[in-house]
């Protein structure tokens, strides 16, 4: 029951901790943490076939219009860009809205020329009692000419940031692939077929040649080369400033850049992406490279594009193999910290927490793997804590147990010590050096037999109090009384420096008590009676030597025997104190007690005979 207990403990932290994780604030923390490993690799190479033709700042400066632009610099941008060796033509721009017929057929005509454009739409999609979606395709002239276009939706996590692509999204139980897509197929196969090369099977998307793993059924995760700009960026306007466009905002200046940018090769054979980046558009969006928003719409797709190309893809390790792992780890970890001292426990926590990471981040790079970072961390923590809580209730709880079980047979400051080091009360005991000291009246059936049971057990209750006060103040422990006897330990649970030395004072303090109780008792004419005490040290076992139910703190072995048969011999030896020691305990006394040697005798619980001396007082 104790195991099963023991193993459940962490598998319900680690399931409360996994509950956690779905709360938005946890999630937020997690992605995070897997943020700061992009950030910790740093921007990764490009493979130069992905450029960005950027309306920014300058291009409106240039062109001193107000958005949107006349169509023709688009069709413009098509034409120069071919003349300048492009593979493909993707715009993150939406023409979903009509201008002119004229200009809306220019474009549509000039794009149909070349067969290298991918234009965009957008799915939009209103929640309420119902699900509502409208898709705003390209504008009829362009799908007049069935010309290749993709969705341009990009979808954030709870905390805002873009880390996952979406690769088609289902319209009219038809998939509408995204412009990433659309633009890879194109690469290879035009236009009007393109979507036929594209299967869905066992995990991954296939497009033409390339293989794309999915996440949640339509996604990938998205493995950013490098923070905002990373890419290649040239101007919208110096792409369209030929001999024959002139450009307002130049002043009469001809500046003609689009040739110089044609001469670079800077476009040859690129597929080259063209959308905002401008603070005007309001198409900045935040990547794991960056917390606030300032990656552009257009650059989102080309790092999907490029991950693609050089099929380079993040992965999460197999969730039911990693909660495995953590089940195992769980559990281990909650058998260490349950027995470890608290402070060795806590550095063991401060060399595991970043440990983790560490994995984290050797797998991000080397594997392109993703670990649930500050999952794994906080288990740790709820592992310490809660066996840290659990070593704190079993301490009080042990030490109110020993408190109960002391406090009336030993010293305060004894139990004191033994609170503080309770080791020597585990159930079965330990080999100890102890003293036993037994006293017993003489003749106590008789003297019970002579006395009314009342007068006998308040007779025999003023002895016993002033007995064991006097073993308590010699930091003896009481171990049991049966009917006169006394039996106490010395040297146990507390070790003593010299526990025989503390038995043999304790045996002349009784006796002076008692001398001083029989005073008492004559005064009132109650009958005296007589105490034998014997002495023995040796090796005995001692411990929690009860049963589960019955704690039984005592002592066995041969040389509690031996102490016992003292007591039974006093009286065969006419002695003046009553007090009879072992030669083993006299060995380890004889330079602070005064004796009188007695006999060698053999007793019960002794092989073989043993000297015997009367204390008579200390030295």
């Amino acid at each position: 029951m104790k195991i099963v207990k023991a193993i459940l403990t962490p598998l319900i932290i680690l399931a409360i901790i996994k509950l956690l994780m779905l709360v938005g604030f946890f999630a937020k923390i997690e992605h995070l943490a897997q943020d700061c490993l992009f950030r910790l690799r740093g921007s990764q190479d490009l493979s130069d076939q992905v450029v960005i033709v950027s309306i920014d700042d300058a291009t409106f400066n240039a062109l001193d219009e107000r958005y949107p632009f006349p169509r023709e610099y688009y069709a413009k941008l098509i034409h120069n860009l071919n003349l300048a060796g492009a593979k493909l033509i993707v715009f993150d721009l939406e023409f979903t809205e009509s201008t002119s017929s004229f200009d809306d057929e220019f474009l549509a005509q000039t794009a149909a020329e070349y067969q290298n454009v991918v234009f965009a739409g957008r799915l939009i999609e209103t929640t309420g009692s119902d699900l509502h979606q409208q898709l705003l395709t390209p504008v009829y002239p362009i799908m007049l000419q069935n010309l290749s276009w993709g969705v341009t939706n990009l979808k954030t996590d709870i905390d805002g940031v873009i880390r996952r692509y979406s690769l088609y999204h289902y319209f009219a139980q038809k998939p509408q692939y995204t412009l990433g897509v659309a633009a890879l197929a194109n690469r290879r196969v035009y236009q009007s077929d393109w979507d036929k090369h594209i299967q869905s099977n066992n995990g991954y998307l296939q497009v033409s040649n390339l293989k794309i793993p999915l996440i949640n059924d339509n996604e990938t995760l998205i493995n950013y080369f490098g923070p905002a700009h990373h890419f290649p960026y040239y101007t919208f306007s110096s792409v369209i400033d030929d001999s024959l466009t002139s450009l307002p905002g130049q002043m009469g200046y001809e500046r003609n850049e689009f040739y110089k940018l044609m001469e670079s090769g800077v476009f040859r054979d690129k597929i080259v992406l063209v959308g905002a980046d401008t603070a005007e558009l309001h198409d900045y969006f935040s990547t794991p490279f960056s917390s606030s928003s300032q990656t552009p719409g257009v650059e989102i797709h080309a790092n999907f594009i490029e991950m693609v190309l050089q099929q380079k893809y993040l992965r999460h390790l197999d969730f039911w193999y990693y909660l495995g792992i953590q089940a195992a780890s769980a559990i281990i970890l909650w058998f260490i910290w349950s027995r470890l001292r608290p402070i060795w426990g806590a550095i063991m926590l401060l060399i595991l927490a970043p440990a983790l990471y560490l994995v984290a981040y050797l797998l991000f790079i080397n594997e392109a793997m993703i670990l649930p970072v500050v999952q794994s961390i906080l288990l740790l923590f709820a592992l310490y804590i809660v066996a840290l809580v659990k070593q704190y209730l079993t301490s009080l709880k042990e030490k109110r147990f020993i408190r109960k079980a002391f406090q009336q047979y030993m010293a305060p400051e004894l139990v004191e010590k033994l609170l503080k080091d309770p080791k020597s009360l585990k159930s079965g005991g330990s080999l100890q050096e102890v003293t036993v000291l037994f006293s017993d009246i003489r003749g106590f059936s008789s003297f019970s037999e002579d006395h009314k049971p009342q007068e006998t057990v308040q007779i025999l209750k003023d002895y016993l109090t002033v007995m064991v006060d006097t073993i308590i103040h010699n930091d003896g422990f009481v171990d049991k009384f049966s009917g006169g006897e006394i039996m106490a330990l010395f040297g146990t649970p507390v070790s003593l420096d010299n526990h025989a030395l503390s038995a043999c004072k304790t045996a002349l303090q009784m006796r002076n008590r008692l001398a001083i109780l029989q005073d008492k008792w004559r005064d009132k004419g109650h009958e005296l009676f007589e105490i034998s005490i014997g002495i023995n040290t040796g090796q005995a076992l001692v411990g929690n030597l009860g049963s589960e139910q019955i704690f039984d703190y005592t002592a066995i072995g041969d040389s509690i025997k031996l102490g016992a048969s003292l007591v039974e011999i006093g009286p065969n030896y006419g002695t003046q104190t009553h007090i009879i020691i072992s030669e083993y305990t006299y060995t380890q006394v004889e330079d602070f007690v005064q004796v009188h040697y007695l006999d060698e005798v053999k007793v019960k619980g002794s092989s073989q005979a043993v000297k015997i001396y009367e204390q008579i007082g200390l030295q």
